[in-house]
């Protein structure tokens, strides 16, 4: 099942690292560490191999996507040996990205952005392309009364008014090319009212919100276990630095906000309640593709005894992210294969923010996960198509 990955974002660090992976992952060069795919209660006959992912994308940047690599070599993102082995592979996929469509209308962007999908499609002869969001964080948006109706949204983007975020406009461009779309940001996407209209009346389904991988993996994980032992958050802080372009991104005091409102829900949910203290996020420039997380956790146990949790996390966002963004493109190409349409709940598993999901522990979404699998593979109940 020939399938395109079309990312928003495409010379990216996550973009370029997930590029840089599945070609390794095809040519045999390195093993499917990290990606859930891969494990025995996630495998599916029904999901697209990595053999048969195609890529392509849009982007602001004009930087070749091999030199890009280069630069995550040098920075240590990715392994130096892979990125000499595979030029001719990575000139290939240069060859299929395009400059994000600037200029005119937006009605005129997104008639663009659905013919450079439309071409991709059909050049390659591919069964579906699955549109990943692994741009930069934006702004929570202005609301617009033609958010609410897709009819008057149609009309609003042949106007001057910048009526959609960028997210939101490569949704709507995706869902009108007929393609399932992925926002791994904690941008928009698609939750507007008549973008969720119009992606059901396209048939597609669409996943998101915001990867979890790092400081909010470890909160779906400890959350629960004191929600269980009946033990009382008093207070959770943490304090995340990071470098790279996500952290240049976040120094913005608008897209910093809306990342931590996404980073904050777990706890909320799982606990029942919203403990004292905050998550700031900060930019350090000298740390390049890498961040720390450091949360402070304090407890009241029997009798108000206290308890105190100290964790630091430190790893490469890129790394992390890479396998999770090839996880999602093969689980939402598959999903769409099977009739499903809406939003995919059962991936919240992947997300901070997820979609149509009331639980926060991983516990639970690995189950619905493992589920949602089962069912792609005809070994589990009828799928819900809707």
């Amino acid at each position: 099942m020939r399938t395109g990955v079309w990312l928003v974002g495409a010379r990216g660090s996550v973009a370029t690292t997930s590029i840089v992976g599945a070609l390794a992952l095809r040519a045999g060069l390195t093993g499917p560490t990290g990606c859930v795919t891969e494990l025995p209660d996630v495998r599916s006959p029904a999901l697209p191999a990595f053999a048969d992912l195609i890529f392509g994308g849009h982007d602001v940047v004009a930087t070749p996507l091999a030199k890009r690599a280069e630069a995550l070599a040098t920075a240590g993102v990715v392994p130096a040996r892979l990125v000499a082995a595979l030029p001719e592979e990575l000139a290939a996929v240069e060859r299929d990205l395009r400059p994000a469509p600037t200029g005119g209308s937006q009605a005129d962007r997104a008639a663009a952005m659905v013919r450079d999908l439309t071409e991709f499609r059909e050049r390659h002869g591919l069964a579906r392309v699955v549109v990943v969001n692994v741009a930069a964080t934006e702004p929570a948006p202005r609301r617009h009364p033609a958010h609410a109706d897709p009819a008057a949204l149609r009309a609003a983007l042949s106007g001057p008014d910048e009526v959609l975020p960028p997210s939101s406009l490569y949704g709507y461009a995706a869902v009108t090319a007929g393609c399932p779309y992925v926002d791994f940001t904690p941008s928009t996407g698609l939750r507007l009212p008549a973008l969720t209209a119009l992606a059901d009346a396209h048939r597609v389904p669409y996943a998101g919100h915001d990867g979890k991988t790092g400081e909010t993996l470890l909160k779906s994980v400890l959350a629960p276990m004191f929600a269980m032992r009946h033990l009382t958050v008093r207070s959770w802080s943490g304090l995340n630095l990071l470098g790279g372009g996500d952290g240049a991104t976040l120094a913005d005091p608008a897209a910093n906000a809306a990342k931590v409102r996404s980073k904050q829900r777990v706890l909320g949910e799982t606990l029942g309640y919203l403990p004292q203290g905050d998550t700031r996020i900060d930019y350090v420039e000298e740390m390049g593709d890498f961040k720390t997380a450091w949360d402070l956790v304090n407890v009241a146990g029997f009798l108000g005894t206290g308890v105190r949790l100290e964790f630091t996390w430190h790893g490469c966002d890129s790394a992390l992210a890479a396998p999770l963004v090839l996880d999602l493109a093969r689980l939402t190409a598959a999903a769409h294969a099977a009739g499903h349409t809406g939003p995919l709940a059962d991936l919240a598993f992947f997300f901070k923010d997820p979609l149509d999901c009331t639980t926060g522990s991983l516990a639970d979404q690995w189950t619905r996960l493992c589920g949602f699998a089962r069912q792609l593979s005809g070994g589990g109940a009828d799928a819900e198509h809707g």
